[in-house]
């Protein structure tokens, strides 16, 4: 397959994530194929990763051929080469995921092939889900074992102490003595407060907390693991490529990798990380898991058996950009039968 043509757009979004400003939000990727094929891929970065897409990355692929993941993997460090320079991780890699995904989407369709039967066929008829979010009872109701709350440090640390525990008692209540309860603190504790919280919520058995310092200080991160163990220390969601986590692995600085796909390099890099972490033995468990850029990736195998699933993306759908993603039902997600990554674009959005 020869590519005829390649376009970052950003969507019109109706509601941008409240963590980003509104033109860093995610891009689609469109890639067009000479015999009539369109694969898309989805990337991180807004507007600075559109203009790197179409005013770089598009003259580089133009033209190009491939017709395995072998050779997808060789126009990605292609292009990871080109944007050396002012690249390496942030927007410039951001890009390359959409443009990485959207071969993977192409690559399929051509040979009539989910992603997931490219990397070797289904190992998971379904995959575990788990909610993040705030409202526990609705997600016990949904059929959820699995659950994890953002917990931020915004004033003083007894009222946020108080908060973190009265929902890790409501937690464990609904959902039982045996399900995964997990806390997202998005980079916002310090190492002491993170100790604090192993000790005070060691009743309720949480599973991990998650982005607890910022992403540079590994050092810091290592030497917090000692420090609430049993409770599992978790990130990555904001590293790029096999590099970082090279890094990582060095330190011990993290119980479970979090590579975002759409992030980190697109399905190509997370497959790198996860052969990386499979050496290293360390557990991968992919930020936005379930979403169905990762969906496949769990559902052939890869990764724990577990997806993340922020139940906000499901109560917009008037505004979804993706149609026909798999939706959680009774906690777990499976992987549709279309080819590709088996969705379609809201055209609306574009």
């Amino acid at each position: 397959m020869r590519i005829r043509d390649i376009q970052a757009i950003y969507p019109r979004y109706n509601h941008p994530a409240n963590t980003w400003r509104t033109h860093f939000w995610q891009i689609v990727v469109r890639v067009e194929m000479d015999g009539g094929i369109v694969g898309w891929g989805y990337g991180g970065g807004g507007v600075g990763s559109v203009e790197v897409v179409n005013r770089h990355f598009r003259e580089l692929l133009v033209g190009r051929e491939f017709s395995s993941i072998e050779e997808i993997a060789q126009l990605w460090d292609m292009l990871y080469r080109a944007c050396l320079p002012y690249g390496r991780g942030g927007i410039a890699i951001m890009a390359l995921s959409g443009v990485d995904l959207a071969l993977w989407d192409a690559l399929g369709k051509a040979e009539n092939q989910r992603v997931c039967d490219l990397l070797g066929g289904v190992r998971r008829a379904k995959v575990c889900g788990y909610a993040t979010g705030q409202d526990a009872a609705r997600y016990c109701d949904m059929g959820f074992v699995a659950h994890k709350s953002t917990q931020l440090r915004t004033g003083e640390q007894a009222e946020d102490m108080e908060k973190l525990l009265s929902w890790a008692e409501t937690a464990r209540s609904l959902f039982g003595a045996e399900a995964r309860l997990m806390v997202d603190a998005y980079m916002s504790w310090e190492a002491d407060y993170a100790e604090a919280v192993a000790r005070a919520a060691a009743p309720y058995n949480l599973f991990w907390i998650e982005d607890v310092l910022q992403p540079d200080d590994i050092e810091g991160a290592a030497a917090l693991r000692a420090r609430v163990q049993p409770l599992k220390l978790v990130g990555g969601e904001h590293e790029f490529t096999v590099h970082a986590f090279r890094h990582i692995a060095r330190a011990a600085a993290l119980d479970i990798w979090q590579p975002d796909i759409t992030w980190c390099g697109g399905l190509t890099e997370t497959l790198r990380i996860a052969q990386l972490a499979k050496e290293k033995g360390v557990p991968l468990c992919p930020h936005r898991g379930g979403e169905v850029w990762g969906l496949h990736f769990l559902a052939a195998g890869y990764g724990e058996d577990l997806a993340e699933c922020h139940m906000g993306n499901f109560a917009v759908k008037q505004h979804a950009l993706w149609l026909g993603e798999p939706q959680p039902i009774d906690g777990h997600l499976a992987v549709g039968e279309g080819a590709g990554f088996g969705v379609a674009v809201n055209e609306a959005m574009l």
